[in-house]
């Protein structure tokens, strides 16, 4: 899987961070806080997005109504298992990985394991 364009992230950001369907209109008025963008560009943008499969859409009247289909954490996730996957050395990989991770991300990668493992007869984690 492709990482996001620049454009493509600034707009799945909005979508993720407001976590509801929204127009152009609105995501070309947010984007212009902080910097110009053509309307017809994030028009644009967003054609492309729901051809990729990224968003879903819904005529409302005469405007096209945008939402992610999936969430960010399932991106982030998808894009983490192709990184693994480009490697023959997975195991150096995760610990390269692990070594640079904050305490906070490790115990939250901690926390994942043991969800998802489930403990042991004797009450560990495996």
């Amino acid at each position: 899987m492709r990482p996001l364009g620049e454009l493509e992230a600034e707009i799945m950001d909005r979508l993720w961070r407001w976590g509801q369907p929204t127009t152009v209109r609105r995501i070309v008025e947010d984007i212009n806080e902080t910097r110009p963008v053509a309307y017809t560009t994030v028009m644009t943008v967003a054609d492309i997005l729901h051809t990729k499969g990224w968003l879903r859409r819904e005529k409302i009247n005469r405007a096209w109504v945008y939402e992610a289909r999936q969430s960010r954490e399932e991106y982030t996730a998808k894009l983490m298992r192709d990184a693994l996957g480009s490697t023959e050395n997975r195991k150096g990989a995760l610990l390269q990985f692990v070594e640079h991770m904050s305490s906070e991300d490790v115990q939250a990668l901690d926390a994942a394991l043991r969800a998802v493992v489930g403990p042991t007869a004797d009450g560990d984690h495996r």
